[in-house]
């Protein structure tokens, strides 16, 4: 994003848009983790650019779109849980950095059958 203010210019990186994403997803209920992928190993190698794992963003003209790829916890309803992500990550972009987002896809990857304990458990290590 790029945008002109009365004493400059004011870009926000692609990059941080995805960390933000990154994160409202993570606290979203149900969600368990992102889900990188083959391909994202593999185009960060290749571009040596900083890829945030299971988040791409596109941004044109002030509009963001957000494709996320998720593992949701066994026992949630999907939909619902979906649902939530797209909100939640529209609600944190727009009010953090002014941007329009006109789309969040989600594409569930996976289940994670862990119990909640052990998630915990895992997390922390």
């Amino acid at each position: 994003m790029e945008e002109t203010k009365d004493k400059g210019v004011v870009r926000i990186a692609d990059d941080v848009v995805a960390v933000i994403a990154s994160i409202a997803t993570l606290d979203t209920e149900g969600i368990t983790s992102m889900s990188g992928g083959i391909v994202e190993g593999f185009a960060r190698r290749v571009s040596g650019k900083q890829v945030h794992k299971g988040v791409q963003v596109n941004i044109n003209n002030n509009e963001a779109a957000i494709h996320l790829r998720v593992i949701v916890q066994y026992g949630q309803k999907i939909d619902d849980v979906c649902r939530n992500v797209q909100r939640n990550v529209k609600e944190a972009v727009e009010n953090m950095t002014g941007l329009y987002v006109n789309e969040v896809n989600v594409r569930v990857e996976g289940v994670d059958f862990a119990k909640p304990s052990e998630q915990q458990e895992n997390q922390e290590s």
